[in-house]
């Protein structure tokens, strides 16, 4: 779900799913030129340290989403000295997701809205707003 976030808060034509948990090689999302320079590498969770240099090295920006309350706190820690450096990182930060399940269903229909730095997600069943927390 949180995917779906990021892409609804990034969202293009050229944005598209990529390999992300199955590849090392690609983001969970990114957005390529017509050239088929990566413009755009998100990814999702508390990639490593070394990972995060490789897509900053690949890409002209390069943004993590994190959401896992204090777990994502403590990673922050972690990498965050040594990621100071790089200039095309942002880190953003999910306190709660956990209102997100209230919209996965198997046939998810779903309306995003972004005004002033929130997000709201709507489905027939509920409606969600996430607020992310800018941390680089």
């Amino acid at each position: 779900m949180v995917r779906l976030v990021a892409f609804a808060l990034h969202a293009d034509d050229q944005l598209s799913f990529a390999g992300g948990i199955s590849s090392e090689d690609e983001p969970d999302l990114w957005r390529k030129d017509l050239t088929g320079a990566i413009d755009l590498w998100i990814e999702v969770g508390q990639p490593d340290e070394k990972r995060i240099r490789r897509a900053c090295g690949r890409a002209r920006q390069v943004v993590i989403y994190t959401y896992s309350g204090r777990g994502s706190g403590v990673w922050w820690a972690k990498v965050s000295g040594a990621l100071a450096r790089c200039k095309n990182l942002q880190v953003f930060d999910f306190p709660d997701c956990s209102a997100l399940t209230s919209l996965a269903a198997r046939a998810m229909r779903l309306q995003a809205m972004l005004q002033d730095g929130e997000l709201q997600l709507m489905s027939d069943a509920a409606s969600v707003a996430l607020t992310p927390i800018r941390r680089m």
